[in-house]
């Protein structure tokens, strides 16, 4: 999916978020800088050499753009630890001016921030096409060569997924003691879980993230969203034995599709479910590059907490997972249960 830097906020920040493709990028760009306390730090001056532009453009996106920049690195340096940054050597501030009580200086983060807003350079546009190819390498990388199951590096995961497994059961069993109806009902009322939830059914999710038949789709849900899922089969099962039990007979299928819709309404569900919408739907777009229409108002940009989940030290394969011993006995405690 095309992106267009210059005018996707959260697709700039899923990108300086990014620490991983950040010091790749950082190794990989020759683009200058000045080492001062522990930090490369770039001036207006330089700025406006590495992108060909004049100072009043520098000053322009600067004030179109303060909050973003200021948030990605721009600061302004004054008093002992501007005297201290003057005195080094290589430090133009030509068009600072020498007396100015305050200057504003870039880091890394903020020149790379600055480049994706600048639509009038070409050298821009270069370190634009470098960065999301950076990106590209550095998911593929972290995340051993694909993201169809970058859900399951997520620590969370397993446990997640054990859990989701038990709370379907006692679904599928309310549906089969307490629903009347062929074998139909299991699916029409699972999708029913997930329109409530993320607006798509199943058919629709698959076709979003590219999945074969072949694949089970709770198999690529993050961990917040099939502890959601759980919560709901869980609580419908409860309702649906508690009225089977009060009427003495199996509900019609239009009585529980009624029943469901009571149940999703309960304001207790509404800021868990639009908490599980924005999370799917940014991190799709962001890791897996797949855009979940039904839920494009909720796109946020991807914390850096949730590259560290999904890329950093403590994420790992299912795989990796299942081979650790401290993993495997905390399963056989929950299976002894």
């Amino acid at each position: 999916m095309a992106k267009d830097l210059t005018t996707s906020a959260h697709d700039r920040q899923n990108i300086l978020n990014n620490s991983y493709a950040l010091s790749h990028a950082e190794k990989h760009m020759a683009l200058g800088g000045i080492e001062f306390n522990g930090e490369r730090l770039f001036t207006k001056n330089q700025l406006m050499e590495i992108f060909s532009i004049s100072d009043a453009t520098v000053e322009r996106y600067i004030a179109n753009h303060s909050d973003e920049l200021k948030n990605n690195g721009y600061r302004l340096i004054k008093g002992k630890e501007l005297r201290e940054f003057k005195s080094l050597d290589h430090v133009s501030l030509i068009n600072e001016g020498n007396k100015a009580p305050t200057i504003g200086v870039f880091n890394f983060r903020a020149v790379l921030n600055f480049a994706m807003l600048l639509a009038e350079s070409e050298q821009a546009k270069i370190i634009r096409t470098r960065l999301l190819d950076i990106v590209i390498d550095t998911l593929a990388e972290r995340a051993g060569g694909h993201t169809k199951y970058i859900n399951q590096r997520d620590e969370n995961y397993l446990l997640a997924s054990f859990q989701e497994e038990s709370y379907r059961k006692q679904f599928t069993d309310a549906l089969e003691e307490c629903v009347e109806g062929n074998n139909w009902k299991y699916a029409k009322f699972t999708n029913l879980v997930y329109q409530s939830i993320f607006h798509e059914d199943a058919a629709e999710y698959r076709k979003v993230l590219n999945l074969a038949q072949k694949d089970k789709i709770r198999d690529t849900m993050y961990s917040e969203v099939l502890t959601l899922i759980a919560g709901f089969e869980s609580g419908i099962a409860h309702e649906l034995k508690n009225e089977f039990n009060r009427l003495g007979r199996k509900l019609t299928q239009p009585e529980a599709e009624t029943l469901f819709r009571q149940f999703e309404s309960h304001p207790l569900f509404k800021p868990m479910m639009l908490d599980a919408r924005s999370k799917m739907a940014s991190r799709d777009l962001c890791f897996r590059d797949a855009l979940h229409e039904k839920l494009e108002a909720y796109v946020r940009a991807v914390p850096e907490a949730d590259f560290e989940r999904f890329l950093g030290e403590k994420s790992k394969s299912l795989e990796e997972r299942l081979n650790d011993p401290e993993t495997l006995e905390v399963f056989k405690r929950l299976k002894d249960r």
